[in-house]
């Protein structure tokens, strides 16, 4: 199982970057909500989601990292330079850790990616395979995962616009801390 920090400490990709988290305790979340401005990128980051190729990080975009007390998921929301979201990425965890400056998650390898027009799919499912053949997690650590990443995708489709709106006030809460 690997360990993310939502800081993205570990990444070689981002050259310079500014990083704000704050911990929410309120109706609408509980967890921590981080915000990676990525000032210099050693190159652009370039994926295909759906048949589309879009570029997801470069200098000048900001990833709003969203990690739930409680749940089996956390979400990065990636925002181009002007704003526009580009996709939603969906980890499936098996744990998420809400601690302020070590904020990170147990990652079960399977991930759900989602445009902002509300398409989505499953990827990255010859890792969690992978994963389990070697025993680097157990046969219920991937039944969570795919049964995690199946409500994830049921959401989507029923009500997409729940996850748009945590998005939206995620991102609100963290900007009025930036100033």
């Amino acid at each position: 199982m690997k360990t993310k920090y939502i800081d993205k400490r570990s990444w070689r990709r981002l050259l310079k970057k500014h990083y704000k988290e704050i911990r929410v305790r309120n109706e609408w979340f509980d967890g921590i909500i981080g915000e990676i401005e990525m000032i210099k990128v050693k190159s652009p980051l370039e994926i295909t989601i759906i048949d589309q190729s879009i570029v997801v990080a470069d200098n000048g975009f900001r990833w709003l990292q969203i990690l739930p007390k409680d749940k089996h998921y956390s979400i990065t929301v990636m925002y181009d330079a002007q704003d526009k979201p580009l996709q939603y990425y969906f980890d499936i965890n098996e744990e998420n850790i809400v601690e302020m400056g070590e904020a990170r998650t147990h990652d079960l390898y399977l991930d759900v990616l989602v445009l902002p027009d509300g398409r989505y799919e499953l990827v990255d499912e010859a890792d969690v395979k992978r994963a389990l053949k070697k025993q680097v997690i157990t046969q219920a650590q991937y039944d969570l995962a795919y049964k995690t990443a199946q409500e994830v995708m049921d959401e989507v489709k029923d009500n997409f616009t729940r996850f748009e709106q945590l998005a939206s006030k995620c991102k609100a809460e963290i900007k009025t801390e930036r100033t």
